[in-house]
């Protein structure tokens, strides 16, 4: 079987796809270090009774944007104060997976940075409390608990909707 020639002003295969073995570690890599909302989500719901997901859920924002809304059973630490405080909230032993506001933010990013630098295994949330809320995920504010319809844009709609991831 020939391969196909590729055209020169072909803008996805003008730098060719990467060598199938190196392309397999890339991507495990990215999912040792990536979960995403709706893992995070069902994980957490699949705790049982003690609650224990088996990873510590950490939001990095200010006081103000927890207080706007978080992730139910996330733990609060501001990136800013993962040096002061990250060994007083988190275990060592227990793997942590930060989020911060979404994907147009990047202090999960600096957060699972510096748990990472302290010897913290780390996993950052894509899409952050954005894509939480936008899923349809409950969440809870300084007013209680808060729910938005999922956007069709982000995840399936309807009883028992399933991506196929």
């Amino acid at each position: 079987m020939t391969a196909t020639p590729i055209p020169a002003d072909n803008p996805v295969l003008r730098v060719a796809p990467a060598d199938p073995a190196e392309a397999a570690a890339h991507f495990a890599a990215s999912l040792a270090l990536h979960a995403d909302v709706s893992d995070v989500a069902a994980a957490l719901a699949a705790a049982g009774p003690d609650g224990d997901p088996g990873f510590a859920l950490v939001d990095t924002r200010s006081t103000q944007a927890w207080d706007q809304g978080h992730v139910p059973g996330a733990l609060h630490l501001p990136t800013a104060l993962v040096d002061r405080m990250a060994d007083r909230l988190l275990d060592p032993a227990v793997p942590v997976v930060t989020y911060c506001w979404g994907p147009g933010c990047n202090g999960a990013t600096r957060a699972a940075l510096a748990l990472s630098l302290r010897g913290y295994r780390v996993k950052e949330m894509l899409g952050g409390f954005e894509y939480w809320v936008r899923e349809g995920f409950a969440y809870e504010t300084d007013g209680g608990a808060e729910r938005r319809l999922p956007d069709p844009l982000t995840a399936p709609v309807g009883k028992d909707a399933d991506c196929g991831c």
